[in-house]
């Protein structure tokens, strides 16, 4: 038995519809029944002990241990994640045969830590937005009422700082469209899509991505904002009128979601990654995971579902709301069963994307006018644009606005970029895991190239077989060089030079003769190794992930330079 990890849950979660506190434990399978029993009951002990006789309790078993929620008051989960605890070390002690920890002595210690959090200036605000029915955002420093530009912020400490419900002016305050994008891989491009399409429809849009958060097409902040606290950031700013949040597995699961009453939520696919963190081990589990996004969508509102991913296939039935799905392939059984019972989709049908629903079959645009498709060519871009498609005409958006928003996304920041620079095909992308890499190398094999080359690294927080995984995704590229990159910024627990040991000996297992493979120390270093060996004509296929800045502004600098392949590279 072994207390794996402690957090607040501030928002509906895999486990729970609402906020509270999770424990992820490690357990034997001998020990597991009367462990998660022992914490049952004292979890119910300490809940009626502290004044929370009515609050959920829920158990999720994992292979090797399990997650121990409670739901809770939002203004008391640092005490709630201490009672759960408290549970634990009793449950500890009920099976080792120790003494268990004193209730009362730990009940007046939590109840003094719930006294000084509480704040009940804070829940009656968010009871008043219920009852005029706009979003209430929360965090440890504020909380607001209505979304976007319908929005209005206070601090939530002092409690004083917060209004009297009936002095806030709520004629003033609304809501306004949230659609949100989870899934594997795609998230990102996909969400630029969408961008897009709002400018393209009139609207001022505001996007979270694990790259940065943008407002109108200005850049507010850059980091990894696919979080909970990204989307309050941007659900708060009083410019947004259309909002779109990048929405990953990982805030999801350590948090829980930010935000519901959302127009319509998409996920792009389910793949491995990540597996064998916070208690998801396989693939149903993963789109369990990632379908929590459809506690955030309204009633009324859609989830648009990707028809050719197996995993989604299986676990839509376990939807509420509408679906809307889509597919590469218009004889995809699913699109026909749905077509028939009059359903909503999205298909593309002799190189045309199309929208059927309410019966009616609608031509929005041909693959070759989308940029990012590479012409057809990059079949997942095909993929994503079909999903955001869906989701756009979910939300309401004009087909006209939604054509002409994919038709004007050029440039993708590192995602599938295709250029010709000094004579070379480059292939620029930010594939991290099997199915984006295999992806990616189905659209390199369509490109012309006399030698092809290749440079990939991984984060360390993946298990060897992971890793191993991502080298045979990439191995039917069949490359004349490997470059293995580091990731200093990415070891994440890994010592130097073990993720490029793992991939380097599962190439060379796999057929590469060891010249082929050179080991870079870091992500610019690789890629520079890359441009050093290309020669008029070769293919090179560069992952960029931690310095993408950096190559992309080497790149900027050969094109200004007019540098040609077999000459110096600048310093």
């Amino acid at each position: 038995m072994k207390l794996l990890d402690s957090r607040r849950l501030t928002g509906p979660n895999l486990l729970l519809d609402r906020a509270g506190a999770v424990l992820e434990v490690s357990l034997a399978p001998e020990e597991a029944e009367a462990a998660v029993a022992a914490w049952r009951e004292n979890v119910r002990r300490m809940l009626g002990s502290v004044g929370w006789p009515g609050e959920e309790i829920a158990v999720r078993p994992f292979p090797g241990g399990a997650s121990l929620a409670i739901s809770a008051p939002i203004d008391s989960l640092y005490p709630a994640t201490e009672v759960n605890e408290w549970a634990w070390a009793a449950a500890e002690a009920v099976v080792k045969g120790a003494p268990a920890p004193d209730l009362e002595e730990a009940t007046e210690g939590l109840r003094a830590m719930i006294a000084r959090e509480v704040n009940p200036p804070l829940l009656a605000l968010r009871d008043a937005a219920a009852a005029h029915g706009v979003s209430f955002l929360w965090d440890d420093h504020y909380a607001s009422v209505g979304l976007g530009t319908g929005s209005i912020t206070w601090p939530v400490w002092p409690a004083e700082a917060l209004p009297d419900p009936a002095t806030v002016d709520w004629s003033a305050i609304h809501d306004v469209p949230v659609l949100m994008v989870t899934g594997t891989n795609g998230k990102t491009t996909t969400v630029r899509l969408l961008g897009a399409i709002a400018a393209a429809a009139g609207k001022v849009s505001g996007l979270t991505s694990t790259d940065h958060i943008e407002v109108g097409g200005e850049v507010v902040d850059r980091g990894d904002f696919s979080g909970p606290g990204g989307a309050r950031i941007l659900l708060r700013d009083r410019r947004v009128e259309i909002a779109i949040l990048e929405t990953a597995r990982g805030g999801m699961l350590r948090r829980g979601l930010a935000v519901t009453g959302a127009e319509a939520a998409l996920v792009t696919n389910i793949a491995a990654d990540h597996l064998g963190e916070l208690g998801v081990f396989d693939l149903p589990t993963l789109a369990e995971a990632k379908l929590v996004i459809a506690q955030a969508v309204k009633p009324g509102g859609r989830i648009v579902l990707n028809a050719d991913d197996p995993e989604l296939l299986t676990a839509a039935d376990r939807l509420a709301r509408p679906i809307t799905w889509f597919s590469l392939d218009p004889a995809n059984p699913r699109i026909q069963s749905h077509l028939a019972a009059g359903g909503d989709a999205c298909f593309l049908k002799d190189g045309v994307l199309m929208l059927a629903r309410g019966g009616e079959r609608t031509a929005v645009i041909r693959v070759h006018e989308i940029p990012l498709t590479l012409g057809g060519a990059a079949r997942h871009n095909v993929a994503n644009a079909l999903g955001a498609l869906g989701l756009a005409a979910a939300a309401g958006l004009p087909v006209a606005a939604i054509a002409e928003g994919l038709r004007s996304l050029t440039s993708n920041l590192g995602r599938a970029v295709s250029m010709e620079l000094g004579g070379v095909h480059v292939l620029l992308d930010y594939a991290h895991n099997p199915h984006g890499m295999a992806a990616l190398v189905d659209l390199a094999r369509s490109l012309p190239g006399k030698r092809r080359l290749l440079v990939l690294g991984q984060a360390g927080d993946r298990d060897d077989e992971a890793i191993r995984e991502l080298a045979r995704a990439a191995w039917p590229l069949r490359s004349d060089r490997i470059v293995v990159k580091e990731l200093p910024e990415m070891l994440r627990g890994r010592g130097p030079g073990e993720v490029p040991t793992v991939l380097r000996d599962e190439f060379l297992r796999l057929g590469a003769s060891p010249e082929r493979i050179s080991i870079a120390k870091t992500e610019l270093e690789g890629i520079r190794d890359a441009l050093a060996w290309a020669r008029p004509g070769d293919l090179l296929v560069l992952l960029a992930h931690t310095q993408r800045d950096e190559v992309l502004g080497l790149v900027d600098r050969l094109i200004q330079t007019g540098w040609q392949a077999g000459e110096p590279l600048p310093d």
